[in-house]
């Protein structure tokens, strides 16, 4: 039996690094506002704990995106498939990562790249391995490392 799993990254603004990913990957921002104003309006979270983004009240910690085809809970705006979970930690990232993402595109790499810089990404090294591949390192907004191939 297959497992549901979301990836989460650990970073200092969550809502800004679920819209750089989301546009990146062409996924939609989950829109967890229903949830939040529900547990607002019960006292079952505190004012202080949520933030306003996008238009609409989202809790101040926690921000998602999701693949568009994938289903979702309407009520809590969850995604039940392909997810990244961007969770606020007080800490700078330090290191390289363990675990990166390959963004793919269905084009020329230079063309990729570009509008990966356009959205905030800084490219970090070009890697030409002959037959083996091409792929550029880059860095989101963050400094989180990732592959543009």
């Amino acid at each position: 039996m297959a497992l549901h799993w979301k990836l989460v990254i650990d970073c200092r603004d969550p809502h800004a690094l679920a819209d750089f990913w989301a546009e990146a990957l062409g996924y939609a921002v989950e829109d967890p506002s229903g949830l939040v104003e529900h547990l607002l309006g019960a006292g079952q979270l505190p004012e202080a704990a949520t933030v306003r983004h996008g238009g609409v009240r989202r809790f101040a910690g926690l921000a998602a995106v999701r693949h568009p085809d994938d289903p979702f809970d309407d009520f809590s705006g969850t995604g039940r498939g392909r997810r990244i979970l961007f969770q606020a930690v007080p800490e700078e990232k330090r290191g390289k990562n363990r675990l990166h993402l390959d963004v793919h595109g269905d084009g020329e790499l230079e063309a990729l790249v570009t509008r990966l810089e356009g959205l905030g990404a800084e490219l970090v090294e070009r890697v030409d391995q002959g037959p083996a591949g091409r792929w550029c390192v880059m860095r989101d907004p963050e400094g989180n490392e990732f592959c543009a191939a």
